[in-house]
């Protein structure tokens, strides 16, 4: 099993110091990025669909073995309305890492208030259609999801499971383990119950302790044999605990 290990996005004014050199400029931030990992999550496509000449130039970048996962737009997971043309555009902005052989998937994460319903596994079909010939994998932050009925959808339209730890509240998914592909996928949002409603970058404002980033590693330890890779991404941005925890859980796993 393959596992790779990186960040939900990385051009961050407040990893300077933390992370990056003081003075490094923003164009240069990749570049440092990926001497220290081979993945990343690019966050920033869920704000707005960028012209593809952006991701080619992420691709001239960044050596041939990185592999970068895209955040779907926010037209398709929150606004929900005419998706039809901007998953097209959104097709075509990704277009350069996939001729390269960089893009390994497109990451859909709806909002707490997306509920499970008939109507709504529907949409989360037509959304993965749209996003074909790419591998799609979908986060909900709703436990209404967890279901029968959501595993074997996803199962027959290859949507790929995202596993998520977070806070202990209630209505939030558990810090469980599920895979519905080839490919396990972990996002590790950090366990800030205080601050995860009111939202805003506080929401992710967390340091993992070695030992709940362990528990972590003995789920995929345990799904050795069953899937080919996991992809395990940390969201808890702020100041730059994402590399931290990234560091210390790559470490765990002698990466």
């Amino acid at each position: 099993m393959e596992i790779r290990i990186g960040t939900s996005g990385y051009s961050f004014e407040d990893w300077r110091g933390s992370f990056y050199p003081p003075g490094v400029q923003k164009g240069k931030m990749l570049d440092f990025y990926q001497e220290h990992f081979n993945t990343v999550e690019v966050n920033s496509t869920y704000y707005r669909i960028p012209h593809p000449a952006v991701l080619a130039n992420m691709a001239k970048k960044t050596k041939p073995n990185f592999e970068f996962v895209i955040k779907a737009n926010q037209n398709l997971t929150h606004e929900r309305k005419e998706i039809e043309a901007p998953a097209a555009a959104f097709r075509d902005a990704v277009r350069p890492l996939a001729e390269r052989g960089q893009l390994k998937g497109i990451m859909a994460q709806f909002p707490w208030s997306f509920k499970y319903s008939p109507a709504h596994l529907i949409y989360v079909g037509t959304c993965r259609e749209l996003m074909r010939p790419y591998p799609f994998y979908v986060e909900f932050r709703n436990d209404s999801w967890l279901r029968a009925e959501t595993m074997e959808a996803m199962r027959r339209q290859e949507i790929g499971f995202v596993s998520v730890d977070g806070p202990r509240l209630a209505g939030l998914l558990p810090p469980e383990l599920v895979v519905t592909g080839p490919t396990a996928y972990v996002r590790l949002h950090g366990r800030n119950a205080d601050q995860w409603w009111g939202g805003g970058a506080l929401r992710y404002d967390y340091l993992y302790k070695d030992t709940e980033l362990h528990e972590w590693k003995e789920r995929i330890d345990r799904l050795k044999g069953e899937v080919n890779k996991a992809f395990i991404f940390f969201n808890n941005c702020h100041l730059g605990q994402a590399v931290k925890n990234a560091r210390d859980l790559a470490r765990m796993f002698d990466l």
